[in-house]
């Protein structure tokens, strides 16, 4: 179990930093704030990037697993980053994706 934390720790560091990437550069082009927000968001993409590479699964089953907490994220971010209240919905269907990463990180080990 402590290595099913560890990588859902990984997963949750990971997009925070495509989210922050992506979300930085739509301030700058949807809410007319400072071009230099480009820096921090490259920078965070960079952080994404190298990441991802840390995931101790093949390319696509670490994206595929990724994406569920991705999602999940996303909700986090509407409501502490946004400050918009997630709907019944939203919620639901971060619950479902992040049993979709659980069941892709848990299967049982391939030799």
């Amino acid at each position: 179990m402590t290595e099913f934390m560890k990588t859902v720790g990984l997963f949750f560091l990971t997009a925070v930093a495509e989210m922050a990437g992506c979300y930085l550069p739509y301030l700058w082009l949807r809410q007319d704030k400072s071009a230099l927000l480009l820096i921090p968001a490259a920078i965070s993409l960079l952080a994404f990037v190298w990441l991802l590479t840390l995931h101790p699964f093949a390319a696509g089953r670490a994206y595929a697993a990724y994406g569920g907490m991705y999602v999940a994220v996303a909700v986090g971010w509407l409501w502490w980053i946004q400050r918009l209240e997630p709907t019944r919905w939203d919620l639901i269907g971060a619950a479902v994706t992040l049993a979709g990463m659980a069941i892709i990180v848990m299967q049982p080990q391939r030799i």
